[in-house]
């Protein structure tokens, strides 16, 4: 099985930057955990901070692989070209947050890409990303 992690803009930084909201773990180190804890699943990952990059990447893989985790950061409550990526693939996609967004400002509220996603994951720490995996494994 071959899942792929995309994060979108600003999560390069994570480990360093509002370490209240996204914690002090890098996300290189986490993916290593993640990769360990999964060993029967071919995990990659993607990061950029420019749209265009996040819609080709779904584009390159949304037709040969078994899953997407996505992470758009804040692109997902603003970017309707990620969203209409997601719906002309056929991979399942997870969206996920580290925050719960819920939480946040109010334009954090609202996604154009959960319409298009299998489901959504938020608010959990970088541990979102480890159910986005295992809900992608059961789906």
């Amino acid at each position: 099985m071959k899942i792929i992690i995309i994060n979108g803009p600003n999560l390069n930084l994570l480990g360093v930057r509002e370490k209240n909201i996204y914690g002090s773990q890098d996300f290189q180190s986490f993916f290593e955990e993640l990769k360990q804890q999964f060993s029967e699943v071919e995990l990659s990952y993607f990061q950029s901070n420019h749209e265009g990059e996040i819609v080709d990447k779904l584009h390159e893989v949304g037709f040969s692989y078994d899953g997407v985790v996505l992470n758009a950061g804040a692109y997902t409550h603003t970017s309707a070209a990620i969203g209409d990526a997601i719906a002309g693939i056929t991979t399942p996609v997870v969206e996920v947050h580290i925050s719960n967004v819920y939480r946040r400002e109010t334009f954090r509220h609202h996604s154009y890409l959960a319409p298009n996603c299998i489901g959504v994951i938020c608010g959990f720490g970088l541990t979102s990303y480890r159910l986005g995996v295992e809900s992608l494994l059961k789906h």
